[in-house]
């Protein structure tokens, strides 16, 4: 059989039988647009989460009281933990390739001035603080260096609550009230927006120790870490160890690197976007299903024509190859419509919902159409073979 009469005959069945061929067309279409959209989602999460963990920089350490676990039972089981104080964070100064360390505390008080109050996140920090998030001042400065154990009552603002409490007045120099003790206004931060969810500009910074002494607590709830962006991340979480348990008497903190706070984000929303896309090939199977039906019904209607391909010479793996080559066209169609269509759905998306993360990612677009022809070849291949076995007489007989 000539490729030019393979060709005719393959597409000439699609053609003459329209309304099923662009029912299954749509069946694998609809698959695989859902495939591409669901992933384009929840690629466009993946990224969007990521970057909001590395806007405050890649070099960040992290270190918590307590450590997770204790030959398999946690901590507070077996006695106490000894907080992180202040001087552990001062101490922490001295470990090799530090550029900056923060001590950081948080809680949530009532913000007075006048007669104007609103309830705000209060962080308590260190005067390392922008260098270390990547954080700028729009107006005045941030916390000064003092004595760390013993600081001066100032406060800084987030842009929210500036705007709150004083609307466009240059409050540097005046007054507020931070769960009923005064400080006075120092700085302005620059617009910060929405973290994961938190409001990095209707905020109020105090010092560390004031903050703890605020909130009545004994312990910071993180110390952070910045360090060279050519320095050795192991070398570094190696001094932090050291000099902490010389202070502490044994390894009672847990270290966290931004690499493995990052390994541990990709690998969770690695299996997210997987399992979306797991999701829409379920319409991909229900599509194969489809062409296997179709494929059968349409070798029942076809009997005389194989019989008649048959009786011309036509042999078995020629008359397999045409019906095979009739289901992956017709996979093949469906896969470039539903590329099509879940591409301009995520487009439609990003119009229609500018706050949702979409992001089309292409590997999974040609995984989703190769898939689609893997579909069309499994869905064929039985009704293939089974045209192929048809007796020439019998067949022509049936017509």
């Amino acid at each position: 059989m000539l490729s030019k009469d393979f060709i005719q005959l393959t597409t000439s069945s699609i053609v003459a039988h329209r309304l099923r061929s662009g029912l299954t067309i749509l069946g694998i279409a609809v698959g695989i647009g859902a495939v591409v959209l669901l992933t384009s989602i929840g690629e466009g999460i993946h990224r969007f989460v990521l970057s909001e963990f590395t806007q405050f920089g890649t070099t960040l350490i992290g270190i918590n009281p307590g450590k997770a676990t204790t030959m398999g039972t946690p901590v507070g089981i077996m006695g106490t933990v000894r907080p992180l104080s202040i001087d552990d964070a001062e101490a922490l100064r001295r470990v090799p390739h530090t550029r900056a360390v923060v001590a950081v505390t948080q809680g949530n008080a009532e913000v007075k001035v006048g007669n104007k109050h609103r309830r705000a996140t209060v962080f308590g920090m260190g005067a390392d603080m922008p260098e270390a998030f990547s954080m700028r001042v729009q107006l005045g400065q941030f916390l000064p260096h003092d004595d760390p154990r013993s600081p001066r009552a100032f406060a800084v603002l987030g842009s929210t609550l500036r705007s709150e409490l004083f609307g466009t007045a240059n409050p540097l120099g005046k007054h507020i009230r931070v769960g009923g003790e005064r400080y006075r206004i120092i700085g302005v931060m620059e617009s910060k927006g929405q973290v994961l969810g938190m409001d990095l500009d209707d905020t109020v910074y105090i010092p560390a120790a004031r903050a703890l002494s605020l909130f009545n607590r004994d312990s910071l709830m993180e110390i952070d870490l910045l360090y060279e962006e050519d320095a050795d991340v192991d070398e570094v979480v190696a001094g932090i160890k050291r000099i902490l348990i010389n202070r502490h008497g044994r390894e009672d903190f847990t270290i966290t690197t931004q690499q493995q706070m990052m390994d541990v984000l990709g690998n969770v929303l690695n299996v997210l976007t997987f399992a979306v896309a797991a999701l829409g090939s379920i319409s991909l199977v229900v599509g194969g299903i489809g062409i296997f039906t179709i494929m059968t019904i349409a070798i029942s209607e076809r009997t005389g024509e194989i019989g008649l391909l048959r009786a011309l010479g036509a042999e078995k793996g020629q008359v397999q190859m045409l019906f095979l080559g009739e289901a992956v066209v017709l996979a093949g169609i469906g896969g470039l419509a539903g590329l099509l269509l879940g591409i301009g759905g995520a487009q439609l998306l990003t119009v229609a919902l500018p706050e949702l993360p979409v992001h089309t990612p292409w590997e999974y677009v040609l995984i989703a159409e190769t898939l689609a022809l893997i579909i069309g070849v499994i869905a064929g291949v039985v009704p293939a073979r089974r045209a192929a076995r048809l007796d020439p007489v019998e067949a022509l007989r049936a017509e």
